[in-house]
């Protein structure tokens, strides 16, 4: 079972009604046992599509979709190993969080008290309050607690810190990093480009319903421009170094962006006097872009 998929999909179309819309398009998607895995991709390019069917909240038109190997349609008892996060995540205005979280606890073969209410205390989430007096920040702690609270082998996250400000999606950061180190298997999708930077072990990105990439995190980066200033002791002299671009030279400064590696940038400001080199963290962003952007655009 260790080399078994946790997720796999092979050829998977789903089109909505005769002549709608094909949301699918032959999806061909594999993510292993204890990997976090973004699935990327602007709206509308069928990534809710994709969670729901591995949910079996809707089936395919065509295709194999596999979780630990089965089929989610025959195996309901799956649902007890998944964690499911919609990315419109509802639940009855007038239970209080704590009536969800112990009914969904007891359909998931028992959670105990004592994880419920150490989430919500990390989360500062008051259990006691009725679920439609909360605000959409609140609504969504609890639909990530409820996810996260039963340990399962697979999450399955749709855009999960909507509505969530900094400090919480740090926390999230936190929870996912927490079920990898477990042995969990995290598939989510995401805008938000600094968690994936962050968490995933790969990332997939689908446009028009297609996989049009699939990426290891660590090779995106390093393919990423890095922002790079220098301040030297006098006027900013000029580099020859592989693999910098966009230089500018603003007095004593001297700003530029660097792909790859650092070596020949290094060797180059060897031979001058700098009194300051920063850094920054290289972005995907653009990289994301490129694999977002139509065919031709």
């Amino acid at each position: 079972m260790a080399d078994t998929p946790a997720i796999q999909t092979e050829a998977l179309v789903k089109r909505y009604g005769r002549g709608g819309t094909t949301a699918l398009k032959g999806l061909d998607l594999t993510v292993s046992p204890g990997e976090v895995f973004g699935f990327l991709g602007p709206n509308g390019a069928g990534k809710s599509t994709t969670i729901r069917i591995l949910v079996d909240l809707i089936r395919p038109t065509s295709g194999v979709v596999r979780v630990f190997g089965v089929e989610p349609r025959s195996a309901p008892e799956l649902r007890g190993k998944i964690g499911y996060l919609a990315g419109d995540f509802m639940a009855n205005g007038r239970q209080t969080g704590r009536e969800l979280l112990t009914y969904l606890g007891a359909l998931r073969g028992g959670v105990p008290t004592q994880r419920i209410d150490q989430l919500a205390s990390d989360w500062d989430l008051d259990l006691s309050k009725r679920i439609g007096s909360l605000s959409k920040g609140n609504r969504q702690k609890l639909g990530v607690l409820q996810a996260f609270m039963h340990r399962p082998p697979l999450l399955i996250l749709d855009e999960p810190t909507s509505g969530l400000d900094p400090f919480l999606q740090r926390q999230f950061v936190a929870l996912v990093r927490q079920a990898a180190a477990n042995g969990q298997t995290v598939f989510m999708s995401s805008h938000v480009m600094s968690e994936v930077q962050q968490t995933c072990d790969r990332v997939g990105v689908i446009r028009s319903g297609s996989l049009v990439a699939v990426e290891h995190v660590d090779d995106l980066r390093k393919r990423a421009l890095r922002q790079i200033e220098v301040h030297f002791n006098s006027d900013a002299p000029t580099l020859d170094a592989g693999g910098i671009s966009d230089v500018v030279v603003d007095g004593r400064v001297l700003r530029c962006k660097l792909s790859g590696d650092a070596d020949g940038l290094v060797k180059a400001l060897a031979q001058h006097h700098v009194v300051d080199l920063i850094s920054e963290e290289p972005e995907l962003e653009e990289l994301f872009f490129t694999y977002y952007q139509h065919e031709g655009a």
